[in-house]
């Protein structure tokens, strides 16, 4: 293997372990400097841990599919337009029953439908054991309600818990920061090498990673049984899912921050989605033979370095994520404007098809600074989020804003193979200055009416 990988990743490594460091000793100083009043209470610490263990878990159990779903579809025989179809009807099945469960969590608990998550989950996982194409059809549909759960329930579950037992609002990134550490950078990188482990060494076959997942999925579920508290959005006896759903609607058209929020998420999701599915040909447009697994752990670490880097940077008064995402946006649109200065240059003549290309290098560069910006990118949306989304259909609404992201995923699905790769990602760029326009507007709107304090000279010096 290259060398270049190796210092790529040790990088990244490098990069997370030294915030991490720094952000321990920002840490110790500032609790040396506070009154116990201001301090973290030992209570708090039970309940953030208890919810980053099922997070990690619920995390866990998606990210030991993701290596293997296209590789079991492969090994029963499937083509490419048959498997992309099964794609599609995952994203839309997401998009089509996404808001309608989000309502249902929000009138009859976000515990239960955390439940309803592993239950719809495992489901999924257990269809992957038969070629049948019309069962993993299923499969997806399953799998589709379940993401929708997974990205809307468990958070929502968290803020509402978090303010109904009297923790401080600030509190809040602390641990979403940990989570997407944890869950988003850390237990994506073990889940793919067990996953590994669990096809390669131990020859089990591509299904055994989808039973893997039903395992950590039901030992996650019966952890939430046991230990979580039931939270609602508004569980009125009067009050029907399509009222649910049309109150969700009209808190995003009345509030333009909200409005404005959801654009920035489906813009940015959007693009990361896509750059998902295009990492892997524009590393290797001419057949290079590159290391997918160990590119993918560099991707999760330098996420992590990200999210530690989020967890600095909330961690300060100044600047607020509302400012501070507007450059982040910028620098994620510059990162995946590299491969269109690269895509569809011939092959040097005479240059052998084995590792991976300068070009590809200096590509590999600017994703992985699109993942850092990803880590960034998570913690600072949940932290909005939390602050601009009504409690009554938190819900709803963070599925109302995934309704234009599977819509785009399911487009771009559809004609991946009808534009060049270089369009593609032109395209992504295009759409993250967008959703830094978003963000600006938001700051702007958040400033004028008190949420966020203007312009600082921490800002300026950002």
């Amino acid at each position: 293997m290259d060398h270049f990988y190796y210092y790529a990743f040790a990088a990244m490594l490098a990069m997370t372990i030294g915030v991490e460091l720094k952000k321990s000793q920002d840490a110790k100083s500032k609790d040396s400097s506070k009154g116990p009043a201001d301090k973290m209470s030992s209570i708090f610490y039970a309940f953030r841990n208890n919810y980053l263990v099922v997070y990690s878990l619920m995390m866990a159990g998606d990210w030991l599919q993701g290596p293997y779903v296209y590789a079991l579809y492969s090994y029963y025989g499937y083509d490419k337009g048959d498997i992309g179809k099964l794609f599609i009807a995952g994203f839309g099945s997401s998009m089509i029953f996404g808001t309608v469960v989000g309502s249902l969590a929000d009138k009859y608990g976000r515990k239960k439908f955390a439940i309803v998550y592993v239950i719809t989950y495992i489901l999924s996982c257990v269809t992957k054991h038969s070629p049948d194409y019309w069962i993993l059809m299923l499969g997806r549909f399953f799998g589709g309600i379940a993401t929708s759960l997974l990205f809307s329930a468990f958070e929502s579950w968290l803020v509402a818990e978090h303010f109904k037992r009297g923790f401080e609002a600030s509190w809040l990134s602390n641990t979403f920061s940990k989570a997407v550490f944890l869950g988003n950078g850390l237990m994506a990188i073990l889940s793919g090498l067990l996953a590994n482990y669990l096809v390669d060494d131990m020859a089990f076959g591509p299904v055994a990673p989808f039973d893997a997942s039903a395992t950590v999925l039901l030992i996650g579920g019966v952890y939430i049984h046991l230990t979580w508290s039931e939270n609602y959005g508004d569980s009125s006896d009067n009050q029907t899912v399509m009222q649910q759903f049309q109150r969700g609607y009209q808190a995003i058209v009345a509030d333009k921050k909200v409005a404005l929020l959801g654009c920035m998420q489906a813009m940015f999701e959007g693009s990361m989605y896509t750059f998902v599915f295009l990492w892997t040909p524009a590393l290797s447009p001419n057949g290079e033979d590159i290391p997918h697994g160990f590119i993918f752990a560099s991707f999760m670490l330098a996420c992590m370095g990200g999210s530690s880097v989020a967890a600095k940077l909330m961690s300060r008064p100044s600047p607020a994520p509302e400012k501070y995402m507007q450059y982040v946006f910028v620098l994620s649109a510059f990162s995946l404007l590299v491969p269109v200065w690269f895509a569809g240059k011939p092959p040097v003549e005479g240059q052998a098809v084995g590792g991976i290309t300068f070009d590809g290098k200096v590509q590999m560069v600017g994703f992985l600074i699109f993942e850092i910006c990803v880590g960034i990118f998570w913690p600072s949306l949940m932290s909005m989020r939390s602050k601009y989304i009504p409690e009554d259909c938190r819900a709803t609404i963070m599925n109302f804003f995934r309704l234009p992201l599977n819509l785009f995923v399911c487009i771009v699905l559809y004609n991946v193979s009808a534009f060049p790769i270089a369009n593609m990602f032109a395209m992504c760029s295009t759409f993250l200055l967008v959703a830094a326009y978003c963000q600006y507007k938001l700051h702007e709107v958040a400033v004028a009416s008190g949420f966020v304090l203007g312009n600082t000279k921490s800002d300026d010096t950002l």
